[in-house]
């Protein structure tokens, strides 16, 4: 690439391709996270076509059910399977959540809940391919039929009264909630070597 006196320029980042990608990724997540505050989405919607990381020191939940499921992206019609994971109410711990902006080095990350004061949600769903973490369950039940659980009748599911994960790694393709209370919200925008996820996939 060249300027407009002809000399050869070198590593030059395409900063109008960068806001033309970053300015509506950053739209749809305030979105996302203005329509999860106010109960505005429903659990069930066509996903993009790229996932994203969520990570939490703790995460303690009540009312713990999980089953199988599909996810559809809009775009492609593409279908993926997810573990579907529900909790009537929830509070994260030093949440993080990010997003990778696609063919370029850049990150938008949401974090919430640190200093000892959880982000808090009712009515969570999420649509996971990869949980990391210690995991404890109270009461639980494993193998029940998910249609007690709001997955297809005859398929595999489990349930517990409670569930406490340490150290809580995940990708999914969407989350939902009734209410989603950010406590210390905090967004940012980063590229190059500053632009880092949650946690690196192993």
């Amino acid at each position: 690439m060249q300027d407009p006196q002809g000399s050869q320029v070198q590593g030059r980042t395409s900063w109008r391709r960068f806001a033309a990608l970053m300015l509506p990724a950053t739209a749809v997540a305030g979105a996302i996270v203005f329509g999860m505050a106010n109960g505005a989405i429903a659990a069930s919607f066509a996903v993009s076509g790229q996932t994203f990381k969520v990570s939490a020191s703790r995460l303690e939940g009540e009312g713990f059910k999980q089953y199988g499921g599909i996810v559809t992206e809009r775009q492609s019609g593409a279908e993926h399977p997810v573990a579907v994971s529900g909790i009537d109410r929830a509070k994260l711990y030093d949440l993080c959540q990010s997003v990778k902006v696609p063919n370029l080095p850049v990150v938008l990350t949401i974090n919430a809940g640190g200093g000892g004061d959880p982000a808090t949600a009712t009515n969570l769903l999420l649509d996971i391919t990869q949980l990391e973490g210690d995991a404890t369950f109270t009461n639980i039940d494993i193998g029940v039929d998910a249609s007690e659980v709001g997955g297809e009748p005859g398929s595999f599911a489990q349930r517990s009264d409670s569930v406490v994960i340490t150290d809580l790694k995940q990708v999914a393709w969407s989350t939902s909630a009734g209410t989603f209370n950010l406590k210390g919200l905090k967004l940012t925008v980063k590229a190059g070597a500053d632009a880092k996820e949650c946690f690196v996939t192993k």
